[in-house]
């Protein structure tokens, strides 16, 4: 009896004169930490147009998606990077852009004059639940994000230069890989749009494409069922019309919210195994994991920036004295407090995206996990071999020269912000077994989101 009024004293609680009220359940769950941030599942609202893409959009972004009619040497296309055979990344550390040839590990640095200049210097992310409204930042630095008071609706890498008329930021980012030398417009002197993107003259690379899609006759007739309103003849079409497209299939093909977990938050109890539950409380617990401090929400990310001592292999982002370091957000603000910040991933479909990273330095889950638990020690003494790059002889020169440096691996180590962590080795045996469980059934055979053929005839695979 006296439990029952000790309970009741929490039904209602003054607040500033106000009367605040508790259900029992509310009261019963905030006695567990781990409860208490347990994230709402998603809702239809909370994905762009209701999670109902438009269908011609969708299509027409698929067969763009996957067609080298973009690149400017017209053998590469978006899908090389984000392949649905890798789960809508590569399967490397760091990708093999403009100039290799093959697909997924198996993808080399190509031959010849043909043969890529540099890695790109930051892994390929995977696309997973990227049409929900809460991603609106893009890139491992943010330098792509939502702004509702620039003309475009976003601050850039273009920016008075990028147009209006995007439908989300989805569709802003696809603007981008197609500027870039070492991803899809090639070197200088190469072709042209290779050269507009190296005098940064991105509405000029935007319109070369958008003229090569509106010479090819099966697109002109998807664009005017993605666009009614907009395309009435080829010389209506442009490259932001083909960016709403490529966005409406990544966020319809690649949205995934029916994991074991996401099933638990909308109500199905027995979704989670009972090890899987143990590792969720040590996610969401504030003294053991506390994993749930950057990875929270329903897709387990705060959308900020965090420095975490993460190792630095491949060719850098041209920071540093030599060039071969990545700044990560400072890049974008300027502020050296920002130095080896990178944004929080989304931790949908986790166990299947690796190698893991801005640089793609630990190539399993099981690795990239305990880094977080001791994220200084894992830095000195970091396993190189995890690294998964085609080798050639100069790239490999380099790789590891940030590694080699001991003033600046200290440097990286010193803007840790992540404290260490102490999990037996059964915890962490369950901590595993629940980021397993954000896996979406669904999302393990991506093979039905492959084009056989696309319109501009052009090989879909190497």
């Amino acid at each position: 009896m006296k439990k029952k009024l000790k309970l009741k004293q929490y039904a209602v609680l003054l607040l500033s004169g106000g009367a605040l009220l508790f259900s029992f359940e509310a009261y019963a769950h905030s006695k567990n930490s781990h409860s208490r941030m347990l994230p709402a599942a998603p809702e239809n609202s909370d994905y762009y147009n209701n999670g109902m893409p438009n269908k011609h959009k969708v299509e027409l972004g698929k067969l763009l998606f996957f067609d080298k009619v973009l690149s400017g040497n017209q053998n590469i296309s978006c899908a090389t990077c984000h392949h649905t055979l890798t789960d809508t990344g590569d399967g490397l550390s760091l990708p093999v852009g403009e100039g290799g040839q093959g697909l997924g590990m198996a993808r080399h640095t190509g031959v010849g004059d043909n043969a890529i200049h540099a890695r790109v210097p930051r892994n390929a992310p995977p696309v997973f639940n990227l049409g929900a409204r809460e991603f609106s930042r893009m890139f491992y630095d943010g330098r792509l994000e939502v702004n509702p008071s620039h003309p475009s609706g976003f601050d850039s890498p273009a920016g008075d230069d990028l147009p209006m008329g995007l439908d989300n930021v989805l569709a802003a980012q696809a603007m981008f890989p197609v500027t870039s030398a070492e991803e899809m417009a090639g070197q200088v002197g190469e072709n042209m749009q290779a050269d507009a993107a190296a005098a940064s003259d991105f509405p000029a690379v935007w319109e070369i494409i958008a003229n090569r899609l509106r010479n090819i006759p099966e697109y002109v007739d998807l664009f005017k069922a993605a666009f009614p309103d907009e395309v009435t003849q080829a010389s209506d079409i442009t490259y932001v019309q083909a960016a709403n497209a490529i966005a409406a299939f990544e966020a319809d093909a690649w949205r995934f919210d029916n994991s074991p977990f996401l099933r638990f938050l909308k109500g199905d109890k027995k979704a989670l195994s009972k090890s899987a539950k143990k590792g969720m409380k040590i996610f969401y617990s504030r003294k053991k994991a506390n994993c749930a401090s950057c990875h929270s929400g329903p897709f387990q990310t705060d959308h900020d920036f965090h420095a975490i001592a993460m190792p630095q292999i491949g060719p850098g982002k041209g920071d540093g004295f030599d060039g071969h370091s990545d700044f990560g957000r400072e890049r974008v603000t300027g502020d050296t407090e920002d130095r080896f910040k990178f944004r929080t991933p989304t931790l949908s479909n986790i166990a299947l995206i690796a190698p893991y990273g801005h640089d793609g330095a630990f190539n399993t889950l099981e690795a990239m996990v305990r880094h977080h638990l001791d994220p200084e020690t894992s830095l000195l003494e970091y396993d190189r071999s995890q690294a998964v790059l085609p080798s050639r002889p100069d790239l490999d020169a380099i790789d590891f020269i940030v590694m080699d440096d001991q003033q600046r691996v200290d440097d990286i180590a010193d803007a840790n912000e992540l404290d260490e962590k102490h999990l037996s080795e059964k915890q962490f045996g369950y901590l595993m077994d629940f980021l397993h469980a954000l896996t979406d059934p669904a999302a393990v055979d991506l093979r039905m989101n492959t084009p056989m053929r696309v319109p501009s005839g052009l090989p879909v695979a190497d």
